[in-house]
């Protein structure tokens, strides 16, 4: 599908009608010669196509960094495209660009400009005085092939210094005007300043109509489809569904939690309501993907993909999520523990698409609880991962356990039979154990490149362990499991 899409690319105008499903990175490199930006994995898991995406939210401009290898063109109408050019000063380098140059931070250089993007985006964002950790949470899903981090990381902290408490450039954590803080002292292009207006006077796209079932790709978040197919997408009919701002968002309706299905894993995670029941969200999504991924990646994408090792589904179903499907004027309710019927198989008919999802607010005391074990802490599949939603009483009863395991089946796996003999009991070591056995029977994992069946159940052990462990340390320690 071909329509007119209209956006900014840095400081020019552009109306095209290139296909939907063309990626921003090849439109960029090969229609616009704008080279700067590089093309590497092509999946997402090295950084260096990263652009900024910018956007009028409630009045202001918000800009998140992406990968532009898995970023349709179709979906930027009425937005901002900042590629490393459009970040270049005229005649001179930026504060970021120039800390990387006396620091040394580019060796190759083909990863460079997407950790400089990364950087600036960080500069822009940070709510508060910028720290080394900051700055290394921002460029998380940034490769360096040359091993080059010290020299990024002291660049880095030349940025901290200059801008934080004491430095030249600290008073613009205090200013009202951010971005006209950030001109002043010459991070952004001047032009940065004109953006608001010139978004807020792009119409509505004109898209042409078309049955849904003309179209051979639903494209969401892109992260898993486009590294699958990326090479048709662009010569396909796809419908672009981030132009249907009523599948996104998260609101509260009586006692349950209304999850648009186009939600990202970052704004689950930023959502107050979310935070409220999870207080430990934003430490689980740093074992997830990166930051570029995961202000793409939808729930609705990670559970619709199906993955035995779906990070965010591990969740999601230790959470008791209710799935909502809409086909014309009916919808249809599936319980997401009763969706998977085998690898890659669920319960989805042909032309529904996932519209919402629903779960019930833990009552006071649950906990929320994710585990993940990978190769790489950032940016990395799961070997084995675990969810958990936990309630033990002061008297130490289990008053609700459902736990999740993936990678030890063809599907994400809800330990069904384990939840039942785990509730009404007192937690003591002993019956932990017994309920690993139990976990033992609902399991049935394969040897694979990621570690051998044994090596699995092992891990499961272990994850599940840890989520009593940190909930209940004083009655099932981790020595008296150890002592057993």
């Amino acid at each position: 599908m071909t329509t007119h899409v209209e956006f900014w690319l840095n400081d020019r105008r552009i109306i095209t009608d290139v296909p939907d499903g063309m990626l921003v990175l090849d439109y960029l490199r090969k229609d616009r010669l704008l080279t700067g930006t590089k093309e590497g994995c092509k999946e997402g898991d090295c950084g260096a196509c990263s652009v900024l995406i910018g956007e009028v939210v409630e009045g202001v401009m918000r800009y998140l960094p992406v990968t532009s290898c898995l970023t349709p063109v179709g979906e930027m109408h009425g937005k901002h495209v900042v590629s490393i050019e459009g970040l270049n000063l005229p005649g001179k380098l930026n504060p970021v660009q120039q800390a990387m140059v006396e620091r040394v931070g580019a060796q190759c250089g083909f990863c460079t400009p997407g950790f400089i993007v990364s950087m600036c985006w960080y500069m822009m964002a940070a709510r508060e005085t910028p720290t080394l950790e900051g700055f290394q949470r921002a460029f998380s899903g940034n490769l360096c092939r040359c091993t080059g981090y010290a020299a990024i990381n002291r660049a880095s902290l030349d940025l901290v210094a200059d801008f934080g408490p004491g430095g030249k450039w600290a008073s613009i954590w205090e200013a009202e005007d951010r971005l006209g803080a950030l001109l002043e002292a010459g991070l952004l292009p001047a032009y940065f300043a004109e953006m608001p207006r010139r978004l807020s006077a792009i119409g509505e796209m004109e898209e042409v109509p078309r049955a849904e079932a003309d179209a051979d790709f639903f494209v969401a978040g892109g992260t898993d489809l486009y590294v699958q197919k990326g090479e048709l997408l662009p010569r396909s009919q796809v419908k672009i569904l981030n132009r249907h701002p009523e599948m996104k968002g998260i609101r509260q309706v009586g006692d349950r939690l209304h999850i648009g299905a186009l939600t990202t894993f970052e704004e689950f995670g930023a959502d107050p309501g979310v935070a409220a029941f999870i207080p430990e969200i934003q430490d689980y999504l740093r074992l997830i993907a990166s930051l570029p991924l995961r202000n793409r990646a939808t729930i609705a994408g990670n559970i619709i993909n199906a993955s035995p090792i779906g990070d965010m589904t591990a969740i999601m179903l230790a959470l008791d999520t209710t799935l909502v499907f809409t086909q014309g004027d009916q919808t249809r309710e599936v319980e997401l523990k009763r969706f998977y019927k085998g690898y890659k198989t669920f319960d989805k008919r042909p032309g529904e698409i996932m519209t919402e999802m629903h779960l019930a607010l833990p009552p006071q005391g649950t906990a929320v609880l994710f585990e993940k074990v990978s190769k790489r802490r950032c940016l990395d599949i799961a070997t084995v991962n675990s969810g958990a939603k936990l309630r033990i009483s002061d008297e130490g009863v289990i008053e609700e356990a459902s736990l999740t395991v993936g990678g030890v089946a063809a599907t994400p796996l809800w330990l069904e039979k384990t939840g039942e003999f785990l509730v009404g009991k007192s937690l003591t070591p002993e019956l932990l154990r017994e309920a690993l056995k139990v976990a033992h029977t609902e399991m049935s994992p394969i040897s694979d490149v990621r570690g051998s069946a044994d090596y699995k159940r092992l891990l499961a052990t272990q994850l599940l362990t840890a989520h009593f462990v940190k909930l209940a340390g004083d009655r099932v320690s981790v020595e008296a499991m150890l002592a057993g």
